[in-house]
């Protein structure tokens, strides 16, 4: 009984006047890390930006790995990048900026498998994290706290995965 109430005291303790908590920050901090990263990595495929190598060399070596035409297929990644990682990083319609996320690194573990772990460490990671948001939602500090159209839960999460991977297999299908 003693651990039960020291328990909820120190939860109560934890909870800011405005009913944030540890959590909240958490996702905070992973959402606009995770999210800008994937947004920055579509920005260097799309525009050259952060020393990336631009649209016409992505186009290039999208071709070379038979994402044919090249430039349409490096266009939809890098939007899809910048897209999912921009709705994360703001916590606005998460479900579907994990979705984005996570269908875009699906095609990138497939074009990587073969490639040795250090390749396909980093699409993994980011994978990894879109589902964790996709089930576990933004927290408060969002845009989609609070709004009639947060979703967050094991359905949404579900639906999420179930929509990137949808997404990955027709994109590996017209490829």
């Amino acid at each position: 009984m003693t651990a039960t109430v020291n328990t909820a005291a120190a939860a109560t303790r934890e909870t800011a006047a405005n009913g944030v908590t540890g959590t909240d920050i958490g996702l905070l901090v992973a959402r606009v890390g995770f999210g800008g990263l994937l947004a920055v990595h579509g920005s260097q495929k799309l525009f050259g930006w952060f020393n990336g190598y631009g649209l016409d060399a992505t186009a290039q070596a999208f071709g070379g790995m038979g994402y044919d035409p090249g430039k349409f297929f490096a266009t939809l990644a890098g939007l899809s990048e910048i897209t999912g990682g921009l709705l994360l990083v703001l916590g606005l319609l998460t479900p579907l900026g994990a979705a984005i996320a996570l269908g875009t690194m699906l095609n990138a573990l497939n074009v990587t498998r073969g490639n040795g772990f250090a390749m396909w460490e980093l699409p993994a990671v980011y994978a990894i994290a879109s589902v964790a948001f996709a089930f576990a939602g933004p927290g408060r500090i969002s845009l989609d706290h609070g709004r009639p159209w947060q979703r967050q839960g094991v359905v949404w999460g579900v639906g999420a995965v179930v929509l990137a991977v949808v997404a990955a297999l027709v994109t590996l299908a017209a490829k």
